[in-house]
């Protein structure tokens, strides 16, 4: 207590609370027995002081931390208001990112009851790649369109699902260009595995508005529109997914790192339980789909070859494969390693759509400290030629990606 008193360093050699008699932390017309509520002097006892003096007393008080409450809780909402209070994100960009949780609420209730409400299968249409949709894909994506129309604070949305991007009619349109793919590892729904949504969203831009009376005027809005998405990820203010699994887990990214936010189903609420994420510089998991091994080329065979023999430890990496992006990247990020989706053979340019999968899960990775390559530049550094244009990635911790880069030098 004395020593919170004085702002002094003390050392005794007996229990703090005896202090030598010549130590007069009262005035001295008052007795001894009443200058101390706890313990008592001793004329015996001996302490060193530095710097005590009074006045040091006054100008450097006590710091006391405050225990954190262990019922503290920060919820999105309550983080959006933070960030646009210290100035990383605007208002509007605020509603975008609370709008686009509030889509990824309504697919992750959807997929716990696709069975019981028989919305799991094909749609028996196929999409702008030629792959079959799901019911579920179908129905995603008017979910996210839906929920960005409404927030009134984007102009432009394009969608992997859609053959072009998506002007907004005037009367709903903002500024931000939201780019996003809405159900990733569509493959696993029927089987219940893991699924996510991605999206990546691009500053104002001039509003993509379109007449919806005037015909003539679309065709021109839809060329302004794709003109206005076709930017490179190094473009991108903030970037996301959600992964649903065993838990709804929100994680995004407006710049300054990486946060993420689980669901709780007894309030509703996206609570924060990853607070800044870094990705560990290595480690020894690896994804890719073995299945297309004779497709690639002897380099990066040479590299596969390499991680399945015995390292430091005898043991060597290990294999995990989900066949969802947004689940080898959540496990990335909190794990390490590195995912792979390559171009082989039959695939020249690789699998994966750039705007929509790429380069989102790249700014992501990238604001975590990790790395994104397609093997010859950054990810983040390509420019589209087209809304669907597909790259080869590898992507993961930073180690681990300069190991891969010296074997495809």
């Amino acid at each position: 207590m004395a020593e919170a008193l004085l702002g002094t360093k003390c050392s005794s050699s007996s229990s703090i609370s005896h202090l030598s008699p010549n130590f007069h932390l009262f005035p001295t017309n008052i007795k001894r027995s009443q200058h101390l509520i706890h313990g008592s002097f001793s004329p015996n006892s001996r302490i060193r002081c530095e710097a005590a003096s009074l006045e040091g007393a006054k100008t450097a008080p006590a710091q006391i931390k405050k225990p954190k409450n262990r019922y503290e809780m920060v919820n999105l909402t309550t983080w959006l208001l933070q960030q646009e209070q210290a100035g990383n994100i605007d208002a509007e960009l605020a509603i975008v990112l609370s709008s686009i949780s509030l889509a990824c609420k309504q697919i992750a209730s959807l997929l716990q009851r696709s069975s019981i409400v028989n919305i799991t299968g094909t749609q028996g249409t196929v999409n702008i790649q030629g792959e079959d949709q799901k019911k579920l894909d179908v129905i995603s994506n008017e979910l996210f369109c839906n929920c960005l129309r409404s927030s009134g604070r984007t102009g432009i949305i394009a969608s992997e699902e859609e053959d072009v991007p998506v002007a907004v009619e005037e009367t709903y349109s903002g500024n931000y260009i939201v780019v996003f793919d809405p159900i990733d590892g569509s493959a696993n729904i029927d089987i219940a595995l893991t699924t996510g949504s991605i999206f990546g969203i691009y500053g104002p831009d001039q509003q993509c508005l379109v007449d919806m009376d005037d015909d003539s005027t679309i065709d021109q809005a839809r060329e302004k529109c794709i003109v206005s998405v076709c930017q490179p990820g190094s473009n991108l203010v903030a970037a996301g997914y959600c992964l649903y699994s065993s838990s709804v887990v929100y994680t995004l990214s407006v710049g300054n790192g990486v946060y993420a936010f689980t669901l709780d189903p007894a309030y509703g609420e996206f609570v924060l339980t990853h607070d800044d994420i870094k990705i560990p510089k290595a480690g020894r998991i690896y994804s890719f789909n073995e299945g297309n091994y004779d497709l690639w080329d002897e380099k990066l065979q040479s590299y596969l070859d390499h991680l399945k023999q015995p390292g430091p430890n005898g043991k060597p990496y290990s294999g995990r494969y989900i066949g969802c992006l947004v689940g080898e990247i959540h496990r990335m990020l909190l794990y390490g390693g590195i995912y792979g989706n390559p171009k082989n053979k039959n695939s020249k340019n690789g699998n994966l759509r750039l705007l929509y999968e790429c380069a989102p899960m790249s700014y992501i990775v990238e604001q975590a400290g990790g790395k994104s390559t397609d093997g010859n530049q950054r990810i983040l550094e390509i420019m589209p030629e087209q809304i669907h244009q597909r790259t080869p990635i590898f992507i993961g911790s930073p180690e681990e990606i300069e190991k891969l880069e010296k074997y495809l030098a």
